[in-house]
């Protein structure tokens, strides 16, 4: 549960939030010294003077349990309006000569006001908890540096394609500044999408960052179920989508926590010697090895794909056909249809089994999609912890794996001999990809020196092998030999 925390305080001695702030001068004030004032949504209201760290302070405090009625621990939070908005004025914010905190004029810290109040709920959220939980705090307003307490989503959109194909270039441009954790608004905060945008809209989004459907209160309802059997299953084809992905999510989430990689990259972050790349702004990486190209035309039946790389194989994720790259390719499309593409010399963790929330999902078995390069080797990797606490730092409970594949074996082994969680879950599926002949055989030898045979299926029409029903543990070190 995710409820708004904005930064105005409705002016109401009553209200016991605001009688304490304004008994301890916490508001910014006007240059004569007395609080701002501003028209936003509870009325008349005064801001909270979030540059001051007493401020800071007592606002975390807000969030611990016995103070804020009713809260549990899952409850976080939204900042919104923290630009900060005033609905009326010369330029709908706080007046340039405002004082804040050290007598500081509101012109010199317009842009780190809402970094602020992120900073400040994200540590109360933190505090509540006694130091043992993450928290999640979603911000309108940002700065350099918000990417350590949160999420950043686009702000106010409209439901028109337009405003669906800039968020690819929105995303991209915050994903390379650090702000990896990023989206914008599915099918469109302002107005009413028709089923095809919507449906556009959720596939596209189920391969961003930060991911959500907001609509300002006077739209339609626009549930996924009211717009007829067809479009709500390809909706929920985009959903089970992301769920299926969200190992290799979290392994990129990861990289982006310990080495400030972007998880949405533009193609010429992978491939920077390709001048091509640097003109395109329709199509995206996800990390190195997943390519996406959403659709952001109405009534698509064709889409230019780029394909980079003269020396790349590039495997279509549902299909498994294979192009090789350095050259745009025609993809024609439905509406049931997104062109992804998986980078051969990749592997890519999924979950094969995907359920009503990422809690019911985590012991759900893994597969592993294995797309070879034009040498026949591809490598991939996963990071895992409990998805929620510290221990990962703490106590080093976590599982960093590391998936090659080379001469014609798969191996798991261990990428950081420093981690120590304990997972139940194996991998039950590998797939494959671009595999040139039928193997005689397939076995799987443990780390006990243990060797079994496994049933395959192959595919000689795509160059698939699909190994099925298998039990291999994620956390242990195996191989599995195709000969």
């Amino acid at each position: 549960l995710v409820v708004i925390s904005d930064p105005h305080i409705k002016i109401d001695p009553d209200y016991s939030v605001y009688a304490k702030a304004k008994e301890q001068g916490f508001f910014v004030r006007s240059p004569e010294g007395r609080n701002f004032e501003g028209i936003c949504w509870p009325g008349l209201s005064s801001y909270l003077d979030f540059t001051n760290p007493k401020v800071r302070e007592w606002y975390s405090g807000l969030f611990a349990f016995s103070v804020y009625q009713g809260s549990t621990d899952i409850l976080f939070v939204w900042n919104d309006m923290n630009e900060p908005s005033v609905f009326r004025g010369p330029e709908l914010t706080i007046q340039k000569n405002a004082i804040h905190h050290g007598n500081w004029e509101h012109r010199d810290l317009h842009n780190i006001y809402g970094f602020y109040q992120q900073m400040a709920t994200a540590e109360g959220l933190i505090q509540r908890s006694k130091g043992k939980e993450r928290p999640f705090v979603l911000t309108r307003s940002f700065f350099a540096g918000s990417q350590k307490y949160g999420a950043v989503w686009t702000g106010d959109n409209t439901a028109d394609w337009s405003y669906l194909k800039i968020s690819i270039p929105m995303l991209l441009t915050l994903s390379i500044t650090g702000i990896s954790f990023c989206g914008a608004d599915v099918g469109g905060f302002i107005g009413n999408p028709e089923a095809e945008l919507l449906v556009r809209w959720y596939q596209a989004g189920a391969y961003q960052p930060f991911f959500r459907g907001h609509a300002t209160m006077n739209t339609k309802r626009r549930e996924p179920w009211l717009f007829g059997e067809e479009h709500t299953r390809l909706i929920r084809e985009a959903i089970r989508e992301r769920y299926a992905l969200l190992p290799y999510w979290y392994s990129l989430f990861y990289h982006a926590h310990m080495a400030s990689k972007p998880v949405m990259r533009p193609l010429w972050v992978e491939f920077p010697d390709e001048l091509e790349t640097f003109g395109i702004e329709d199509e995206y990486m996800l990390g190195s090895a997943l390519l996406v190209h959403p659709v952001t035309e109405p009534k698509a039946t064709m889409v230019d794909v780029f394909l980079p790389g003269s020396n790349e194989v590039w495997y279509d994720s549902k299909t498994f056909a294979h192009w090789e790259g350095g050259c745009a390719v025609k993809i024609p499309v439905a509406l049931d249809t997104i062109p992804v593409f998986q980078r051969g010399g990749s592997v890519v963790p999924t979950k094969t089994t995907t359920g009503k929330s990422t809690g019911w999902m985590t012991n759900a078995p893994y597969g592993l999609r294995v797309a070879l390069s034009s040498k026949g080797s591809a490598v991939g990797e996963l990071y895992l912890d409990d998805g929620h606490s510290f221990q990962y730092l703490h106590q080093k409970q976590f599982l960093h794996r590391k998936f090659s594949f080379c001469s014609g074996a798969l191996i798991n082994s261990c990428a950081d001999e420093r981690g120590q969680y304990p997972s139940r879950c194996v991998v039950e599926r590998i797939l494959v990809l671009g595999l040139r002949k039928k193997p005689s055989s397939v076995t799987t030898h443990s780390s006990d020196g243990k060797d079994q045979p496994v049933t395959f299926t192959y595919c000689t029409k795509t160059s698939t092998l699909s190994l099925e029903k298998l039990s291999l543990n994620i956390g242990a070190d195996w191989k599995v030999h195709i000969n």
